[in-house]
């Protein structure tokens, strides 16, 4: 039976890129810090063995649902946000031989209306990672300031301060809005000239999304905590789907690269390696490169995708 006629729940981006940058050896432990649906927790528990020594954590309930046949083998789940994950994880003294951060959203939260993070499916202003915290996109949408809201839209967004005022006041205008069809309306009306490949409101839903689910804070502090969280020989891959993303983790890299011998991360190939088209089923994977780099403590290599380039960064943390 033809894989195109019945697509998996979720294929997991860059998989073979990132078991080939990780390398999962017989007996090493895995963190995944974004299991979502498992399909890279389960391709290298495989080659691991070590189901009762990993650690899966997702801040989604519904995606950590998913992961019954893991837990089932003795793997522990966490139910929280991975900058939360990791700092407890530090407290309680645990390190990892592999470790696996795939930033951003899932292709399953996009397709499902219900979770609002779409502007193709109709559904409520939510766009929650986690369906516990308070903060919504209808909040933003409908309470913030129009100053604030076309800031957020630039910065987040990285639409030019003209259009995300022009954007910002147009939202403004129509409020209350409660659906996303109807946000992405609203941003379509308010677009002048010729339209581009991509939606008009692609910049600005990514924009409330980020800030709904402070996703940067998340990714710049966790980055920190890294080196902790690994063993001697440890490596860990990090997969950005947008620049905001890849420049916390090159940042991370040049400042581990400007400390000289005291430093943590060391390169180890400095151009980028391309990574094969592996990701038919997930629309926001298309075309890879992976960069090696490696730490004092660490090693990293970086894969880039593109559509908001992703990058895969894995690091190998060495003794001193």
């Amino acid at each position: 039976m033809s894989i195109k006629a019945h697509p998996p729940l979720h294929v997991p981006v860059l998989l073979e890129a990132v078991l080939a940058q990780l390398q999962p050896r017989p007996g090493e432990r895995y963190l995944d810090l974004t299991a979502g649906y498992g399909g890279h927790a389960t391709a290298i528990l495989e080659q691991t063995q070590t189901y009762t020594t990993a650690c899966l954590v997702d801040r989604d309930q519904y995606a950590l649902s998913q992961l019954g046949s893991l837990a089932g083998q003795g793997a522990r789940l966490m139910h929280c946000d991975f900058l939360q994950a990791a700092q407890q994880l530090v407290r309680e003294g645990e390190q990892f031989d592999l470790l696996l951060l795939d930033l951003g959203v899932s292709s399953p939260q996009l397709d499902r209306a219900d979770r609002g993070f779409s502007f193709t499916h109709t559904g409520p202003l939510d766009m929650r990672m986690d369906q516990r915290q308070a903060m919504t996109a209808e909040q933003i949408v409908n309470h913030m300031a129009e100053a604030e809201l076309a800031r957020l839209i630039t910065r987040y967004g990285e639409e030019p301060p003209a259009i995300a005022r022009r954007y910002a006041a147009a939202i403004c205008a129509a409020r209350p809005l409660s659906s996303t069809g109807e946000l992405a309306r609203v941003i379509e009306h308010a677009t002048r000239g010729k339209r581009g490949k991509t939606h008009p409101a692609t910049r600005t839903f990514q924009a409330v999304r980020i800030a709904v689910n402070d996703e940067l804070t998340q990714v710049e502090q966790t980055l920190q905590l890294v080196p902790a969280l690994l063993r001697t020989g440890g490596r860990v891959g990090v997969i950005s789907f947008h620049s905001l993303e890849d420049r916390l983790v090159k940042r991370f890299f040049a400042e581990q690269r400007q400390a000289g011998y005291e430093a943590e991360l060391r390169i180890l190939t400095k151009k980028p390696i391309a990574g094969s088209h592996d990701d038919a089923y997930n629309p926001r994977a298309r075309s890879k490169n992976i960069k090696n780099k490696k730490r004092s403590r660490d090693m990293p290599v970086r894969i880039p995708v593109q559509n908001q380039s992703i990058t895969t960064t894995v690091l190998v943390r060495h003794g001193k």
